[in-house]
Parts: C-alpha cells; structure tokens; sequence
C-alpha cells in the first residue's frame, strides 16, 4: 500500500487508489462535477485539479491520476485555487443565471462550488451557448443549456442500467447530450439521472415547480414497491408526498430506485380511502365507524373469520390482524393472494440467500421465472455485475429483454428435468453457481425440482449459498417469519367458507370464491379489494405509519412516519385493535409500542435490524415442474394500488409501453 502526503500529511491508501480517494481518505474535499464513485471515470469537467509532485509542473485532475508512492499532493496552493476558479469560470461562460427558476436550486451541486471555489466576477461578455430541450420521457424534464456535458447521465444508462439511450452529439462548444432520435428514456431507472446531474440539466418533470427543499420535511423509509426493500428519503410538505428520493444503502439498493418507486407517490392523493363504506342494495353508501362495526358484529362469525394480507403490509399490522385471529379461535390467515401454495416450513428455501451484493460474486446463473427487470430491477444492477466479471446466465421462462448476454431455454418449467448438457456442465462447474426463482416458476411448481439442482450442483458451500428466491411483494418475507400462511394457501381459505372475511389491503385476491362471506376491506385506496367489498375501513398508507419490513433476502428494515392519513382513514392496527372490542376478544396490545414489543417477543429476529437467519436449506420434495412459465407482471407501471392510482405511473405505462403518442404530445 503506497504512502503519500496530503497537505502535509501522510496516509496510506489502498492500492488502485486515485489521487483523488486518496485526498478523501485525509479529510480534505475536492470538488468535482463528473467524477462518481459507481461510475467509469471520465476526467472531463477538470474541476478536481490538485498539484502533484512528482511530476509536471501544473495542475492535474486527481480523478484519473494514480496514487503513487511518494506522492507530495497540495490541494490548498495558490496554484490549485487559481486552476479552480479558472475551470469554474469556464464552467458559467454559457450557464444561464436560472437559479432563482431551477428546480436544482438550493441542492446543487454547480451552485454550492461556485461560492466555495469560484471567482467573484465574470470575465465573458460574448453572445451565451443555447440548445434547443430534448424530450426525455414523463419523468424527466430537460433544460440543455444548462449542461456542462459531465457526461454523467451517459456512463449510468449504459454501465448501470445496460441501455444505451443517452450519448453525445457533435463536439466541442456544439456537444449536446440527448436521447437517441431524441425518444423517451424507456428502462426502468431513468429518472435517477436526475440525481445525479449536478446542474439543474436534467430535473424532474412531475416535480417541476413543486417545492423548494427548504420546505420540505424528510423522513427515513422503506419502499414497498417491490420486495427489495430499498432505501429511501421521504420528502413531504403538510400533509402531501412531493417526492420520494433513494438513500445510500451499499447492501441493498446502492443509491439508486427504480421509477415506480420514486414516482408512485403521486397515486398517495388519489382514489384514496378517507371515510367509511357499507354496501347496502348492492351500492356503497358513506357511513360512520359505529354503523360499519355493528354491521361487522351482526354477522356473529365467532371463530369463522378470516384475514388476508396484501402485498404492501408492515409486520405489524399482520401480527396485529394474527393476534385478533387467534384470540377468536381462528388460523385462517394467508398472504399469497394469487393462490401458491409452496411450503414455507423452512424460510432458506424461499429466501435471496446469497443476498443482493453476494449475487455479484456469481459465474453462472440460472433464473428460473423471473423477469427480473420488472420485478427487481435493482436485482438486475447487480446481474450487469456478475456478467461483467464473467458469468453466464440461462433463463427459463419467456423471453424479455435482457440488458446482458443470457441464454433462453424455453418458457415450458419441464426443461428444469432436461436441461442441455453445457447448461449443466456450467453450473457444476462454476466456483460460485446460483438459481434465481421467480414468482412464476414458484407457481409452475419448480421449488422442489431447484432445490434439488441446489444440492446437485453443491450450491450451498463453505462461504456461498447459492439458492435464492425472488419474491415480488413487499409484506412476502415478513409474513412468512410471522407465519401468515396456510399449507395449502388461499384455496384452504376459501373451502372454509368464513363469515367474516378481513381483506388487509390485498387488491389481487379473486373475491368470487368468498361470495357467502361478509367481506371487509381495511385499506387506502379504492381498488380491486374495495370494489369486491362489503364494508371499507380506511387505513394508512406505507408512508403514513411506522412499520417493520423484511425484503426478499431476509433483511429486516424500519420504516417512519412521514405524513398522515387523510380524512377518517386510521393506522390499521388502530382498526384491528378496535375490530377487537367489537369481537369482543383481547389481543394484548393497546399501543403501537405495546403492538412492536409484542410481535418482536414472539419473533426476535423482527426487532433487529438486518439480515436474519434461516438456517440450513431442506430436502427436496417429489415435485415435478409442469406448464408453461407465465410472468406475473404484466405492466411494470401498475403492479400495486398506489401505482394504479398514479397519475405519473399511467402516463408512464400509455408512453413506455404502449407506445400511445398522444402522451409525448401533450407532454410539451
């Protein structure tokens, strides 16, 4: 490890280190517009000029400059003053003075260096550099002129996200940044160029104008979008979600966020939930709290009650909706609303055990139905990884559209039992194999026949396990550790034929086989579940409660409270704690803190934060694949109630997807 002296200190950094990590790792900040940690470097916007010696005698970009032994590294001469505020000088020769107007402003990055390392004054007098906009889609807005072609937004479409939309036009003072052909941005983590533009460039379309960060409050929380569990900052003013921003989380999401997650919360404000319903004579009427709960009463269910979980639920609210069950005498609780049934005695064999960040030690992947790209993009990040370290990649399943080299077996589950020759040659050879399950191929049955491959292939080894379940909704894994599951999934639930039926906010359950039983939705939006529904009970959404959750890798996450419900809607353990007196049950809870430390007594591994365990992998059963795979997802925009409601999220889906003009039209 090279020794070098940093304004007359002396460190150690790691070797491959550049000049300027090296400055960072003593404490000192160097400024910088295109240099990013998760990106190739590119050394062109010169703004992290040090001086060096050994070696010429002028200022260099420390960026793309080598730590070396010996290195003496000034960043505080008269020299690199002067080169910084030449650079930024430079820098604003064409940048229009739009920070009053720009919705960069007050967290911009040209902004903040400009007073800390620019000059006081402007030597430039001639006609500025104009460029026409370009559009880039529904999320992202475009002010060009702005650009100061860091080339940031280009090294993520391609290194990142794998798909090359964004490059350069021209050269020099004509150099332009756009999409090709000048089409939106289609993949599915477009917007987060607009983080990492450090001029206001490239900004939000559906945030356009919308607030000031000074305004807003910021609260820590989980998105639930997906099951991936990401990282995310909750920006609301009063009582509205403005906007929602990925946190830095190396195990998890990174800093990125897929579009749906950062732009969902539009559908916060719609077709919401806020006052209770009764259908009477087949049509739903307002009513009050006590006239939903005796009419919830009056079906004198007793023990003949049921609860589904939707996709979206914290743990508590489950634990909650369990312990009232159970104090009536009832097990029927399930939270697979689309009807698997896979066991679930034993979490290792439906969990991401080689975690997100492990996925990319990987040299050979077999992906058993999943589009990963719609159902954890973030997942698909960590793919591109592994594939450019080596690996190989087979699917079985439908073909989509990979963003790196993968080859297709087929879409029918039964070439699990017949797999070609260098298919199976690769992954028994592979140092580190790997099998990702998808939803799809948990519904086609393929569990037993891949953990059978598991244990052919030695996927689980000293320092690897490489046998990894996708799951696609958020509320999966916690509810499998709390154990709201029947054996044989919804269908045992419906042969019950319960009185009362408690649907926690699942909108994809088909509510046709529960047509004797008095159903009662507790949810935020009047979706599918709310249309099948006998009595609404308006609830909370993700961000307007505390809540507890697991992501599909088994770690285990705390969400806060941003914003309140609106109108009458109340935090569904609140209604489960009140379903309780009308029920005429204790269920030992009459706080929420009362609710967590409850719930974390009966499974310890929910109250600490991170991955829990689930032991070893167990034995295969009999089971054989059977059918053709068919992905669950079919629109990547309107997977849950909260994107349907979406406005953002719709438009996003007619463009993107579907392709309607109209949308790119009315856009400008």
């Amino acid at each position: 490890m090279p020794k070098v002296t940093v304004d007359g200190q002396e460190i150690e950094v790691p070797n491959g280190a550049t000049v300027l990590q090296a400055c960072e790792l003593a404490g000192k900040e160097i400024p910088r517009f295109c240099y990013h940690e998760r990106l190739s470097i590119a050394g062109n916007c010169r703004m992290c000029l040090v001086e060096v010696k050994p070696g010429p005698p002028k200022p260099q970009a420390s960026c793309a400059l080598p730590a070396t032994e010996g290195q003496e590294i000034r960043t505080d001469s008269e020299m690199v003053k002067k080169a910084r505020e030449g650079v930024m000088e430079f820098l604003l020769i064409n940048h229009p003075l739009d920070c009053p107007i720009c919705d960069q402003g007050g967290e911009c990055d040209l902004q903040d260096q400009a007073m800390a390392y620019g000059r006081g004054a402007s030597r430039y007098h001639e006609n500025k550099r104009a460029v026409t906009e370009k559009y880039m889609g529904p999320l992202i807005k475009t002010w060009m002129t702005r650009c100061i072609h860091c080339t940031r937004c280009v090294r993520f479409s391609e290194e990142i996200a794998g798909v090359d939309e964004i490059g350069a036009l021209y050269r020099g003072e004509d150099m332009q940044i756009t999409t090709y052909l000048e089409h939106a941005a289609k993949h599915e983590l477009s917007a987060n160029v607009i983080d990492l533009c450090p001029v206001g460039a490239l900004t939000s379309r559906p945030y356009a104008f919308e607030a000031r960060p000074w305004e807003l409050s910021k609260t820590w929380g989980i998105d639930v979008s997906d099951a991936m569990g990401t990282n995310i900052r909750i920006d609301a003013r009063m009582r509205e979600v403005l906007r929602v921003l990925p946190r830095n989380n190396d195990d998890v999401n990174e800093e990125w966020i897929s579009d749906k997650a950062r732009w969902q919360v539009d559908g916060l404000t719609r077709r919401r939930l806020d006052k209770v319903w009764i259908r009477r004579g087949g049509k739903l009427e307002a009513a009050s709290w006590d006239e939903a709960f005796a009419v919830i009463a009056g079906a004198n269910a007793g023990s003949s009650v049921a609860a589904i979980a939707g996709d979206l639920l914290d743990c508590e609210t489950m634990f909650a909706a369990k312990k009232l069950l159970g104090a009536l005498g009832s097990t029927l609780i399930e939270s697979r609303q689309t009807g698997m049934d896979y066991p679930v005695d034993n979490l290792a064999a439906v969990n991401f055990n080689s975690t997100f960040a492990g996925i990319e030690e990987a040299d050979a992947i077999l992906i058993v139905g999943s589009h990963i790209r719609w159902e954890a993009p973030l997942v698909n990040v960590r793919l591109r990884k592994a594939i450019k370290r080596g690996a190989k990649v087979f699917v079985v399943g439908p073909h989509w559209e990979t963003t790196y080299p993968a080859e297709f077996l087929g879409d029918d589950a039964a070439v699990l039992g017949d797999l070609p020759s260098h298919v199976a040659d690769a992954m028994s050879q592979a140092e580190r194999p790997a099998i990702i399950v998808g939803g799809a191929g948990l519904a086609a049955g393929a569990l037993d026949t891949a953990l059978s491959l598991a244990g052919k292939w030695n996927l689980v080894r000293d320092g690897w396990n490489g046998f990894n379940v996708l799951h696609m909704a958020a509320a999966r894994m916690g509810a499998l550790m709390l154990g709201f599951a029947q054996k044989g999934g919804l269908r045992d639930l419906a042969d019950a034929k319960p009185k009362v039926l408690l649907s926690l906010g699942a909108d994809e359950v088909n509510y046709q086989q529960f047509a004797g039983s008095l159903k009662v939705y507790i949810g935020h939006h009047g979706d599918k579940g709310a249309h099948a529904a006998d009595v609404i009970l308006p609830a909370s959404a993700y961000t307007e409660k505390a809540g507890t959750y697991v992501n599909t890798e088994g770690r285990v996450q705390m969400s806060d409270k941003a914003v309140f419900a609106p109108g009458d809607a109340r935090e569904d353990w609140t209604i489960l704690r009140a379903l309780a007196d009308v029920f005429g049950v204790s269920v030992g809870f009459d706080s929420f803190d009362e609710l967590r430390a409850a719930m974390i007594a009966e499974v310890p591994a929910l109250g600490q934060e991170g991955l829990a365990s689930y032991g070893a992998l167990p034995q295969p059963g009999t089971g054989t694949p059977k059918g053709k795979i068919a992905y669950p997802i079919k629109d990547f925009y309107l997977t849950n109630p909260i994107a349907r409601a979406s406005l953002v999220m719709q438009r996003c889906s007619a463009e993107l997807l579907h392709g309607d003009a109209d949308f790119a039209e009315a856009a400008e």
